[in-house]
């Protein structure tokens, strides 16, 4: 495939595997890619694999659909189902089952069981009873046996998968409910027992399968089950004494160390703590996991399989002397020999002498000493501590292993077999590929059958991808698949491979690990499978199909070793329990002498090969079990390998038919659709066109080999991403034109909008500017008017001070002349006194007239002065010398008024009362003070430097006048709230005389109905016209100008009320004014009839 940048591409990932991400940049055989965690890698293009955009965002259910077959599309599709629960997908019709690390109960039900009952496989979604149904449907209809191989590594889920199909063949096929023990209940009801003492915790699986178990479920001509039986490989019979950091033993020795406290102390146990073989290691519980509820569900299965309640006491004997066997430690005595350490010791021999039902001088000294049989005779030897300690745990394993292998006999007889049967479905649940840091012999052997089971499923996924191409009549002649047969070649060819080297250097007896491992040097050093590593010497590394793993030798040949120690044998087999008797066997002449031994390996290779062929004779369908993660977290996914994948990438991984590869790649050779060809002809000239080759064209499927799909995907990118240039400068131009529009329209609107406000500063400007010339206008007129008031003052002061002396300069002379005159009057008074009394009245009243302009003068000095109020200091301060003032001699005191003038005035007097002679003296007294005051001797010219005295004395007396004034100006605040009291009173009395209008309106109302009759009867024609009296009219005048009394809009007038209080100032109003009009017969009546009626209206 092409990758260009913007490609969407898979690249590895340390923590997550594989990542996807986007190319950015491509320099020569390396790219940039931009991560979706934000990170940039730089990488090989080689390393990068394709990313399929079109793919549903929830995965699909059969991974032979995905566009791109390698192993991160395969692991992204199945961590997405995962995501959404969905553990099962299909590769073809392959299972894949991913462990989720917690109960789904409805994925597991009766209901669910009945949905997939019958139907095809790829009708529903992925599930294991859909691949048991097509197991179970193919052996009804085609008479032939079928196996299901669950496979995976170790934690993967294959125990649990192996009970949910065991449960659904027994839904299928099994009895009535009713019946008691049926075969199908007793295939189930095994499992737990197999798992009590064949099931432990390792590091990656809380309850792995320590050997390997082939389930033969037989059936009836009727399909349903007839019988069963099980068959077990190789177990891992050295946990029993060693197990590591944080693993655990067994599940039968914790289950009896929770039993009931009457169980515990028959067997004499405790906490597990205690147990040296149970204390290598910290853990003693599982989380979620009751021992104490699996002890009574182990026991009661042990019931249903047809185990007695003596044969269950006695295999819990066995368990718990194992426990008491474990705790027995020796010390050295002598130079080698051994004996029991303690007391501690020494009780856990005799309990477990107890339990065995053996004698206990006989088990100690078969756990220290060993016997050497000689053509001569037998010789008994010592053994050091520690080899006693290796034969305590050699009798422990031995037993262990005799009591599972008679756990399974017994389950098989229990269950029992139908030797008429013909069919059968096997179900295989081994372990897995296992790898650790310690490998020893026993993953060796379990890697070896992984081995052979991998070759297997290669040779029928090969046998799948061929029925497909015959199928589709393709050739598929020239392509290999992938085979390791050269690794197994390497494990068991003989001779020459691991195992018979194996067992050739255990026929010696001084060979150590050290020789075996430099043979296998010498041997495999050119094998490309075999591996030396750097500095190793007992160490060797074999390249499995899942990756290198790296064996240790130490312990190959004593676990390659499968005899038992004859004392052992004589002292078990002469126990008075019978059932720990059965276990070991008299010996008989038959029997291997001491030192011969059987090959554990050559004998598993034996099983194993015989598994195959059972395998190879049945149709085997595949369940593969993956691990999400390894810390046995539910919704936790982490990559794996899926063999499946890379045997299908041999061949051709990518097949689509014909419709769906035209309708995905027809735009690259679109003319290819205009024509009227059939779609096989169209799918080959698209691959012309594009210059791919290797493909096939099938009947309805067109098969494309590895890669290929990618490419073409490619290309149809590159297409579109050109064609999306072309439509993307196309909507970018038109984009960019609109926004250009936008722009210009809106740069127009903004040049208005700026303009307008320049317009508005321009405008404010020049108000402003006329308002300040308009300002400044007023502030100058305003000071020009101060300066021209202050001048005006000035002039006045000076006006009033020369027009005063002025004015007593004529009133002297006047005075002067009325001397006089008075005096020439005297002698003509009798004749002139008419004329002299008028002469003096004028006088006096051009006096007054004199005095009254003088006051006039003097109040309008006062406003002047007022109203300049500062404007008048300003000046006096800077010029009091240029302001003219009158001297007034205040104190100087007048001459009394002379005696003589009044006298010679008194003949021209009228006749007058006393009363108005004193009064006219009293006038012309204040007439002449005021005279006098105001006349004082003053010389007739006044200097300039006598006026700013004169205005001083001016204003002393102006300010009594202020004084004065403000007297007034409170009496007269007091006046007007005493007129504001007497006008609410008028108010009230108004109110009062406008309810008076009403009602007199409605008596006029009455009377204008009176009147009405009355003209009605003075109509009426009479003999006799008495004299009416005269009809008097009253009019009230209301002589006062503001009075609201009187109404001008009627005939009739009433004065407003005469009350007043004492303090009213209003004049009292006049006596109304009463006028009398004589109205004759003549006006009254008229003159004729029809000058009644106007005439009498007229007066109303």
């Amino acid at each position: 495939m092409e990758i260009t940048a913007g490609s969407h591409v898979w690249v590895e990932d340390q923590e997550l595997a594989w990542v996807d991400g986007v190319v950015t940049s491509v320099n020569g055989n390396e790219a940039e890619v931009e991560t979706i965690n934000g990170n940039q890698v730089t990488t090989k293009l080689s390393k990068l694999y394709p990313k399929d955009m079109e793919a549903p965002d929830t995965g699909v259910d059969d991974m032979t659909k995905l566009s791109y077959l390698h192993e991160p599309a395969v692991l992204h599709n199945l961590a997405i189902r995962y995501g959404i629960k969905e553990i099962y997908t299909y590769c073809g019709n392959i299972l894949i089952a991913i462990n989720p690390f917690q109960a789904i109960s409805h994925l597991y039900d009766t209901k669910l069981m009945d949905s997939y009952k019958g139907a095809q496989l790829g009708d529903r979604s992925p599930h294991v009873f859909a691949i048991t149904d097509v197991a179970y449907r193919a052996m009804n209809n085609e008479g032939k046996s079928n196996s299901i191989l669950v496979s995976g590594e170790s934690g993967a889920g294959k125990t649990e998968t192996t009970k949910m199909i065991m449960r659904y063949l027994a839904y299928l096929g099994g009895h009535a409910a009713a019946e008691a023990r049926t075969v199908e209940r007793k295939v189930l009801e095994s499992n737990p027992v197999l798992e009590a003492f064949g099931n432990a915790k390792t590091v990656r699986n809380n309850n792995s399968s320590r050997f390997g178990k082939f389930v033969e479920i037989q059936f009836d001509a009727r399909g349903q089950i007839s019988g069963a039986a099980i068959r077990t490989y190789l177990l891992e019979k050295s946990r029993v004494c060693q197990i590591s950091e944080p693993e655990r033993n067994y599940h039968c020795f914790y289950l009896l160390c929770a039993a009931p406290p009457k169980e515990i102390e028959k067997y004499k146990l405790g906490d597990p703590k205690s147990f040296h073989y149970l204390n290598k290691s910290s853990c003693y519980e599982l989380v979620g996991v009751d021992d104490s509820h699996d002890y009574l569900a182990t026991k009661k299965a042990m019931d249903i399989v047809g185990i007695s309640v003596g044969e269950q006491d006695a295999i819990f004997r066995i368990v718990a002397a194992i426990l008491h066997l474990g705790n027995i430690a020796f010390a050295l005595e002598g130079e080698d020999s051994s004996v029991l350490e303690d007391d501690k010791a020494k009780f856990h021999l005799q309990v477990a002498a107890e339990l065995l039902m053996c004698d206990l001088e006989a088990l100690e000294t078969a756990l220290c000493k060993r016997n050497m049989v000689t053509p001569e005779e037998v010789i008994k030897r010592s053994l050091d501590p520690l080899g006693a300690a290796i034969s305590r745990d050699g009798l422990a394993k031995t037993i262990y292993a005799r009591l599972f292998d008679w756990l399974v006999k017994k389950i098989n007889v229990s269950i029992g077999q139908d030797p008429d049967s013909k069919c059968l479905i096997g179900v295989l649940d081994i372990y897995g590929f296992e790898s650790f840091k310690t490998s020893s012999f026993e993953q060796f052997c379990i890697n070896f059958t992984n081995e052979k089971l991998q070759q297997h499923f290669n040779q029928h996924v090969f046998k799948m991808e061929q029925s497909v191409y015959q199928e589709e009549e393709i050739d598929w002649s020239y392509i290999d698949f992938v085979d390791n047969q050269d690794v197994l070649d390497l494990i068991e060819k003989k001779p020459g491979g691991i195992i018979s080297l194996l067992d050739e250097t255990c026929m010696f007896p001084k060979s150590t690990h050290e020789t075996f491992a430099q043979k296998l040097y010498q041997t495999f050093k050119d094998h490309k499978r075999f591996v030396k590593p750097k500095l190793a010497r007992t160490e060797f590394t074999i390249v499995h199909y899942a990756g290198e793993v790296q064996y240790q030798c130490d312990q190959f040949l004593d676990k390659n070793k499968d005899y038992i120690v004859p004392e052992h044998q004589e002292l078990l087999s002469t126990s008075k329990c019978s059932f720990i008797a059965s276990l070991f066997p008299s010996l008989n002449a038959e029997t291997p002498k001491s030192g011969k031994f059987s090959s554990i390996g050559s004998r598993f290779k034996l099983q194993l090969q015989q598994l195959m062929d059972i395998l190879n004779s049945t149709e085997p369908h595949y369940i593969r079990c993956i691990k999400p993660n390894s810390d046995l977290r539910p919704e936790i996914f982490e990559n794996g390998v899926l063999e499946a994948i890379r045997v299908k990438c041999e061949g051709y991984p990518t097949n689509r038919i014909f419709s769906e590869f035209l309708e995905r790649f027809s735009i690259l050779a679109p003319e290819v659709l205009k024509e009227n060809v059939e779609e096989n002809v169209a799918c080959k000239s698209i691959m012309e066109k594009v210059g791919l080759s290797n493909y096939q064209i099938g009947k309805t499927k067109i098969f494309l080999r590895a890669g290929q799909m990618a490419e073409l995907d490619g290309r149809k990118a590159k297409l579109l991403g050109e064609s999306a240039k072309v439509i993307q400068k196309q909507v970018r131009s038109r984009i960019a034109r609109k926004r250009y529009v936008r722009v210009q329209t809106a740069s127009i609107c903004i040049q208005t909008v700026l303009r307008g406000q320049l317009a508005c500063e321009s405008l404010k400007f020049r108000k402003r500017t006329a308002a300040a010339v308009k300002i400044q206008k007023s502030a100058r007129r305003k000071s020009a008017s101060r300066k021209y008031t202050n001048i005006i003052s000035s002039a006045v002061v000076v006006q009033t001070g020369i027009r005063a002396i002025v004015a007593h300069n004529e009133f002297r002379s006047k005075m002067q002349n009325r001397s006089a005159t008075i005096q020439a009057a005297t002698e003509e008074e009798e004749k002139d006194s008419g004329k002299e009394e008028e002469d003096i009245g004028k006088e006096e009243k051009d006096i007054g007239k004199e005095e009254k302009d003088i006051g006039k003068e003097e109040k309008d000095i006062g406003k002047e002065e007022k109203d300049s109020g500062k404007e008048v200091k300003e000046p006096e301060d800077k010029e009091p010398e240029k302001q003219p003032t009158v001297k007034v001699q205040e104190k100087e005191e007048l001459p009394d008024p002379p005696v003589a003038v009044l006298e010679q005035n008194e003949p021209d007097k009228p006749d007058v009362s006393p009363d108005k002679e004193q009064e006219v003296t009293e006038e012309s007294n204040e007439l002449y003070h005021i005279v006098k005051e105001i006349s004082s001797p003053i010389q007739d010219v006044l200097t300039a430097e006598d006026l700013p005295s004169e205005v001083e004395q001016l204003k002393v007396l102006l300010i009594g006048e202020k004084k004065r004034a403000d007297e007034y100006q409170k009496q007269h605040a007091e006046t007007q709230e005493l007129s504001e009291q007497r006008r609410k009173k008028l108010e009230e009395t108004e109110k009062k005389v406008h309810q008076l209008q009403e009602s007199l309106n409605r008596l006029l109302f009455s009377m204008s109905e009176q009147f009405s009759q009355l003209k009605t009867i003075l109509q009426t024609p009479s003999s006799s016209k008495p004299a009416s009296p005269p009809i008097a009219r009253v009019d009230y005048f209301d002589n006062s100008d503001n009075s609201d009394a009187s109404s001008t809009g009627s005939d009739f007038a009433f004065p407003a009320s005469g009350h007043d209080s004492a303090n009213n100032s209003c004049p009292r109003p006049k006596a109304p004014q009463v006028h009398v009009k004589d109205a004759t017969a003549t006006e009254i009546t008229g003159t004729a009839d029809s000058d009644k009626e106007g005439a009498f209206d007229d007066y109303f």
